[in-house]
């Protein structure tokens, strides 16, 4: 949104993406998606030859016909691998409830939104975070390798893949807990959210048991946004 209001007043605006799915959905005039975990948009610290390669793919942006542009680097970088936690902490909370910790925190959540004027990184999959008790179950039973279904709330496509469904409701359920959690700790710094979210819970669990899974059927792109 701030870009687009840029370019109104005449600025020519050209952004770093984590998520592509929001940018395929908010449109920004000129915009490159890279790989990487929250919190590095450019890569591994200390890399400045590599940071630049990125800087240097996001200026050439600029120098499209029309927008709005959305670009993928093609590269993975050294991203710092403590922030990638699906193999550092599959054998973590395996036991734990995930549905149960989504309602526990559910209070923060909701604080947090109304505290935020509304506004949250929840809502890519187009599920109700009050139905995400369903969703869970959803992706423990694909997880499992279960018989798995979700009916989809009412004007979420059709065309969206399953995989790409999953991948959506990942980011839901990492940003509900994120959000939750800075509202119950709001001195956290963004490595301690991390581990706690990797390390300590069982919706962390979860997600980097589905990133295994699709990891081992061939969905390594999708696995790797999961597990970040």
């Amino acid at each position: 949104m701030l870009a687009r209001a840029l370019e109104a007043a005449g600025l020519p605006t050209t952004s770093l993406v984590l998520l592509k799915e929001h940018a395929e959905r908010t449109k920004p005039p000129r915009a490159l998606f890279v790989p990487f975990p929250y919190g590095y948009a450019l890569g591994k610290p200390d890399d400045p030859e590599f940071q630049h390669k990125v800087l240097n793919a996001a200026l050439e942006l600029f120098s499209a016909a029309a927008g709005p542009v959305l670009a993928e680097f093609p590269e993975k970088g050294n991203a710092p691998p403590r922030l990638i936690q699906a193999s550092a902490i599959q054998a973590v909370n395996k036991e734990g409830d995930a549905a149960m910790e989504l309602t526990a925190m559910r209070r923060y959540y909701e604080q947090w939104v109304e505290q935020h004027g509304g506004r949250t990184a929840v809502g890519n999959s187009g599920v109700p975070q009050r139905r995400f008790r369903g969703l869970v179950r959803y992706l423990q039973a694909y997880v499992a390798g279960a018989p798995h279904d979700y009916e989809r709330p009412a004007g979420v496509s059709a065309e969206v893949s399953q995989v790409q469904f999953m991948r959506q409701a990942a980011d839901d359920l990492k940003a509900f807990m994120l959000e939750a959690r800075m509202q119950q700790r709001p001195n956290d710094q963004d490595n301690a959210l991390h581990e706690w979210f990797w390390g300590e819970t069982a919706v962390g669990s979860l997600l980097a048991r589905l990133a295994h899974k699709l990891k081992d059927e061939g969905e390594e792109r999708t696995a790797f946004g999961i597990a970040r």
